[in-house]
């Protein structure tokens, strides 16, 4: 039998709706879940995430599936999440650098960190720490930041990517030690570079350095999270020790593209937390080297905005030009 085109229509329409009614009524969520991750499989922000989505999937009885989107610093696959649809089936991990540095870093991201999306939890957090020869005679902050101040613009502290060369400028702002940063390609180069005598001071994650410092081949001066460290037990923050304020780390962060409805929100958010704090994966994210801190809520919001703030300060200070 056909139909005039109105009535075609209408009925289209209703059973459009009737299934977007049913799909309601089945509950969120009823399909798997694509969890993007910016970066290329095998380095750290994709274990970590794809270690997180097999514990939100067991949480949510539903499964979250890893789809990996490298390239440009992350802006690519933070701009897929950005374009996608804003209805919980679509979520990534996101760094300080794809949602804070890189509106500084990139002439057109390609997104807007804020207006495009809506952050769910924070994971936690990837402190840095400071580091030296043990051969060195400084043992703490306040060694190096009398030392510094001594012989200006004389000692030099290697950094190895945007995190470190940033948490090495707010250093100086905070004590007024003039350093210069020393640039290199790695971790392991920035290492070879200040066991061999060519840097006097070196500043890197945690994560990189943990196994050289608890093995003796360097020694750690203080890490850059507000308080201590759970991965690096015993070493005092620079803010512990004096220089106040201080803070700056990397950190994951679980969002959604803007626009999700309030139910889902609810629902990642309860779910993500009920994940996040169990011990046993608070303790498989410190072997990651992910100090686990959990944020939700306007706190979170906040904190990205701030960290935003921040980072664009950092840059701007430091000269480094968008490409």
């Amino acid at each position: 039998m056909k139909f005039h085109p109105y009535f075609s229509k209408t009925l289209s329409t209703l059973a459009m709706l009737s299934l977007a009614c049913l799909a309601q009524a089945q509950g969120y969520p009823n399909k798997p879940i694509k969890m993007v991750i910016p970066y290329a499989a095998g380095q750290g922000t994709d274990i970590m995430g794809r270690y997180l989505a097999d514990e939100l999937g067991k949480t949510l009885k539903q499964a979250v599936v890893i789809d990996n989107k490298p390239g440009a610093g992350g802006n690519i696959g933070t701009q897929l999440v950005a374009r996608a649809p804003a209805d919980g089936y679509t979520i990534m991990v996101g760094t300080n650098a794809t949602h804070a540095a890189n509106a500084f870093l990139f002439t057109n991201p390609g997104f807007d960190a804020q207006a495009d999306f809506e952050p769910i939890a924070m994971v936690g957090i990837l402190p840095l720490v400071y580091v030296t020869s043990p051969a060195n005679p400084v043992n703490n902050m306040s060694d190096l930041v009398a030392a510094a101040r001594a012989k200006p613009g004389a000692l030099n502290t290697a950094v190895s990517t945007t995190t470190c060369r940033m948490a090495h400028e707010l250093f100086k702002i905070g004590t007024g030690a003039s350093m210069m940063p020393v640039d290199f390609r790695g971790s392991a180069q920035s290492v070879t570079a200040l066991l061999g005598g060519h840097v006097e001071y070196m500043v890197d994650t945690i994560t990189s350095l943990r196994a050289q410092v608890q093995g003796g081949q360097l020694k750690a001066l203080g890490v850059t999270s507000l308080k201590s460290s759970k991965l690096l037990p015993g070493i005092k923050s620079l803010a512990e020790q004096g220089i106040a304020d201080y803070e700056l780390v990397g950190w994951t962060v679980v969002f959604a593209p803007k626009g999700l409805p309030a139910d889902v929100v609810r629902t990642l958010v309860t779910s993500l937390n009920a994940t996040l704090e169990r011990a046993d994966v608070q303790d498989k994210l410190l072997q990651l080297g992910i100090d686990p801190q959990i944020r939700t809520g306007s706190d979170l919001k906040s904190f990205v905005a701030d960290e935003k703030a921040k980072w664009g300060r950092l840059i701007g200070g430091a000269g480094l030009k968008p490409s």
